[in-house]
Parts: C-alpha cells; structure tokens; sequence
C-alpha cells in the first residue's frame, strides 16, 4: 500500500493525483495490518500494554486493576476502533519544514484555512484534499527547494554538494543527502527502491541543468509526497499477543512527537525506535516524558491555548475610542501576550493544574498593560509576575484577554460570554438554533429598554422557546458583567449598580449549586466542577488523537480512562498529557482500518 501511494505523487509531476489518490475526509485508505509490516524493531520484547491483559486483549483499567461493573470499557477489546491517517497540520507543517529545512517563514499558512473539526484544525476526518490545497503545496514545494538550494542553506542539508564537481562525487553526495535528509522527511528509514527513483529524478535534472537543480528537484518532490505529508501507520504484531497491532517503533515515534513538540521526531527519538523500546508502554513513557520536559513542548501547548481561548484576534478588535480610549490593537497583543505568559508558567513552573489556572492569584503584565488594569509598580515592558486584587480578578477566567475576545462590540454581551464558558470550558456544546424565526427571536435586544446587560438580555428569559438555553446560558453571562466591552472591572453600567450574581448549571437533577455573586466566585465554582475538568481532558484528546469525540462505546470508555487519571493526578496538565500516552487507543491500531 505505501509503494501505491507514493506513485501517485512521485517527483511532484503528478501533484493532481494526491486529490485523486488521497482524496476524502481522513484519508480512508484500506490498510491491511500484516506480519509483514514493521520496522527494525519488530519482534522486540514487549510488556503487556495498559489496560491490556495477558490473556486475551481486554480491556482492564490504567491502573491494570479490573473494570468495576458499570465501567464505559467492559466488554470492549483491547484493539482500538479507527486510527484515521493523519495529515500535517498547517502547524505542524511548518514546523516541520523548520527542521527539516532550516526555513522559519511559515510557508503552511499561505495554505487554504483548514476545516476546525475538533477545535483544533487537525481533525483527521474533515482534512478533505482540494484543488487548490494540492496547487498550494505544489507552489510551496518549488519555492522551497529554490531557497533550500542557496548555498548556505545547501552547505547546511548536504555539504558535499559544493566540492562535488564530477558525476562519481555528485552520485556519491546525492545518494548520502537522499539517504538521511529523505528518511528525516518521512519520519522512517526508506524502504527497498526508494532512494533509487529519487537518484534517477536527481540525475535527469541534472543532466539537464545543473546539480544543484537536481537536489531541488528532489527536495521539491519529497515535500509533495504522501509519506511526508501524512502520517501513515502500518503497524506490527505485538510481541506478547499476535491478535494485536501496535505501530512500529518509528510510527510511535511520530506519534509521541507530534503530541508533544508538533514536529518531527528527534535523532534521540528515532534511537529509541530503532531499539524497540517504542514498543513497550514504560518505553513510550520514558519518551514522552524526555519531550514534555524539552521547550519545545511549550509551542505545543500554546497552540492548543491559543486555538481553545478567544485570544488570536485581540489585536485585531476594534473600539470606539471614545468609550474606551485605553484601549488598542497594542493592547489587545498585550492581553494576548498576558495569557500565553500566564498559562506557560502555571503549567511549566507552577503547580500545573487545570483547578490553579482557573483559580490563580497572579498574572503576568508589563507596564502599560498594568496601568490598563489599575495596577501600579509596574515598570518597563518586560512581562513581570504581578499579584492580583483577589476581590475583582482570579484566575484566567477574569484576564481582559478572555473578557475582550468574548465580546465583539460596544457593549457586553453575557450570551456570548456564557456560551464560551458552557461550551469551551463544559463541553455543553450549546448552539444557535437553525430556524430563522427562532434565530429573530434571540437576536441580540437593541430595542429593549434597560440600564444594565442584565436588564436588557433578561427579554430573553421570558420568551418560552429561548428559556431551554438561555436560562444556563445567562446565569454564567451575568456573572461577568463587571468587566466591560474591554475587560475593565467596574461596578456600575450606566449609573446603576450591576448584579453580577450567577451560577453555572446544575451538574444533575440532585445536586443544585449555589448561586454566585461575581466572577471571582465563578471562577471557583468552575474549578470545582467535575465537568469542567472532563472537558479540559477531552479537548486534549481530541487535539492529541486528531478527531472529534462522538459518544461511540470505544470514546466513552477512552474518556473515562482520561478523567481517572486526570482526577487521580490532581488534575495536573503535564501528567494528562503522558497519561494519554498510556492509553490502548494510543499505543494499538485496529486491525484493519
């Protein structure tokens, strides 16, 4: 199967066919899992993986103590369902071109935007193949090679090239950078003709012009290639049950390091593949934990806050100046820059849980983003740690960064801060209704008399077809209203008081929460919330298994692992993400997909 889809790219000459060849949400190729799949790790000794047991491939727990009866994977096999083929994200393509190529433009996003699928534009099943995505890497691929070929980028990917002046030395130096550059972009050793075909490419643009065309020729077709491109996995039978598939030690290896770095496996990475150690869970445990602890790991993480939180565009919102004169592109880049600084240090040097972000008594800010605040004894543009006024801010809930990015306007709006903090922090998934009439209905109340949000937003509330949402909705929305349009604390809107009291909603039918009087109680409801921290580890799951959760028996029961293990940490991030990797769901493969 991989010699197929290869040809359908090869030397980039044929660059129509991967829409034809790969075409598809998640490239639904059939892969047949066989003995004779694998790399130079197969057949290496391996343990019994987690939640597997010696017997017969069933699940037990991460713990490896038996399922209780009522668990979410009794019954289920230890084999997991799908494993789609994953293509590189835009991110992860440059990422990936940084390393291989020395190129930091960021050639991926001049790529068509991708669908958002799971939140995090890495969704497997919606990474369809267009015309113009096709035309896009194609135009990337020759720009590439023509600055990869400079010379001293070239002295960089093959420093033979500039003393190789005969045929003999080009052959020589053509096959050694085809031999260890092209195994790097595809994430694996090459197989059985490979280096040939790409040798032949080599030598007949060569001929035809000059050797340093021929190298760009190549460099131009691997970037076009399936293998380089996607994430192919064909797998091995595991060692300790011939019913199994595991990925080979390489394909673990790319899995372990796009989780954690976004970015092609490492020379160290790539040992530990070879080794066979990638096919054994404490091995894939001590890999991941050597990549968590590297900063590269830090990118990684601020990817998935920055695509979770409303932060990106900050700096592109507008305000009337007059209403809020603080208040600029400048200072939407500050609160954006507060945040990432903020999360960065709580989850790398603080304590690290999703409770603490929520409840933290510090931020990060420079000067003229403390004087924005009110916050005095702040100097210089260097974001410093800075203590917070616990009465009016806690946690990242209350930064204007959130405050602002969930506001698009003038004036507040608590449905719009509501709903994010339902559906982004609770996974409620609350979303506008289809029907026109309905939607003319819930349409923000311009023509409702009132002081205050509250006043004007609870028309709402009162309608019988809006009460099913709006009353979860707006009791979280109102409990934000002491931050305006630009995330300043105040207490008064339009010379009357706001009632900043609220609530989230009730977990169950037996359990009522209390009501709230501001966000800073808010924050701690939300920190103590069961919900909220399941939601936080599914969306890391679904970031870091490319897909969307559906509710099928097999996510159900992956999701229950994750929220044990969350809990049982202390609902610590870092440990969330090696737990994930000792998941059947990232440690097997179905057995045909």
């Amino acid at each position: 199967m991989r010699r197929e889809l290869e040809s359908q790219i090869r030397w980039g000459l044929c660059a129509t066919a991967l829409a034809s060849a790969l075409a598809g949400p998640g490239c639904t190729a059939i892969i047949e899992r066989s003995s004779s799949s694998g790399s130079s790790g197969d057949g290496a000794p391996t343990v019994t993986g987690p939640g597997s047991s010696t017997t017969g491939g069933t699940m037990v727990g991460l713990d490896g103590k038996p399922l209780p009866p009522d668990s979410a994977c009794k019954g289920l096999p230890l084999q997991p369902k799908t494993a789609p083929i994953r293509r590189l994200s835009r991110n992860e393509f440059n990422n990936t071109i940084a390393d291989l190529l020395f190129d930091t433009s960021a050639p991926g996003t001049n790529l068509p935007p991708e669908v958002i699928g799971n939140g995090f534009s890495n969704d497997a099943v919606q990474q369809t193949v267009s015309a113009d995505l096709v035309t896009g890497y194609a135009d990337i691929a020759a720009d590439l090679a023509t600055k990869a070929t400079q010379p001293d980028t070239l002295a960089k990917l093959a420093p033979c090239a500039a003393s190789a002046t005969t045929p003999a030395a080009q052959d020589a130096c053509a096959q050694s950078f085809i031999t260890s550059w092209v195994s790097k972009a595809y994430r694996r050793p090459l197989v059985a003709g490979e280096a040939d075909e790409l040798l032949t490419l080599e030598k007949s643009v060569t001929a035809a012009d000059t050797f340093t065309s021929g190298l760009g020729a190549v460099i131009e077709a691997v970037l076009q290639a399936p293998d380089f491109l996607y994430r192919p996995e064909f797998g091995t039978k595991d060692a300790s049950n011939a019913s199994l598939i595991r990925p080979t030690g390489e394909e673990m290896a790319t899995r372990l390091s796009y989780l954690f770095w976004g970015s092609p496996p490492d020379d160290q990475l790539h040992a530990a593949a070879q080794s066979g150690e990638l096919l054994t869970s404490a091995g894939i445990l001590k890999s991941a934990t050597r990549l968590l602890q590297s900063d590269k790991a830090h990118g990684v993480v601020k990817f998935f806050f920055d695509s979770l939180l409303p932060i990106t565009s900050l700096s592109d919102q507008t305000r009337d100046a007059s209403l809020y004169p603080a208040f600029s592109p400048q200072m939407g880049q500050y609160m954006r820059q507060e945040t990432e600084t903020f999360l960065d240090n709580e989850i790398f040097a603080a304590s690290g849980s999703w409770p603490s972000v929520l409840t933290a008594n510090y931020s990060f800010m420079n000067e003229p983003l403390a004087k924005f605040y009110g916050i005095s004894g702040v100097t210089g543009m260097a974001f410093q740690k800075v203590q917070l006024d616990t009465t009016q801010r806690r946690g990242l809930l209350t930064q204007a960064a959130i405050m602002t990015g969930t506001t698009v306007t003038n004036s507040t709006n608590p449905v719009l801060r509501g709903s994010f903090v339902l559906n982004k922090l609770m996974c409620r998934n609350i979303g506008l209704p289809s029907d026109p009439a309905i939607l003319a209905q819930v349409k923000v109340p311009t023509d409702v008399s009132g002081n205050t949000a509250r006043e004007r937003f609870s028309a709402h509330s009162t309608q019988t077809i809006c009460q099913g949402c709006h009353h979860l909705i707006d009791p979280v929305g109102f409990a934000l209203e002491n931050y305006d349009a630009v995330g300043q604390y105040r207490t008064m809107e339009n010379g009357e008081p706001i009632d900043a009291s609220g609530k989230l909603p009730d977990p169950d039918s037996s359990t009522t929460l209390p009501v709230v009087n501001g966000a800073v109680q808010l924050a701690q409801q939300l920190a103590d919330s069961t919900d909220t921290q399941n939601c936080f580890a599914q969306h890391w799951l679904e970031y870091g298994f490319g897909q969307t959760l559906r509710g099928t028996p097999e996510d159900l029961c992956l999701q229950e692992q994750i929220n044990a293990a969350f809990k049982k940490s202390g609902y610590n991030v870092k440990q969330l993400l090696l737990d994930m990797t000792q998941t059947p769901t990232f440690q097997y493969l179905p057995t045909q997909e």
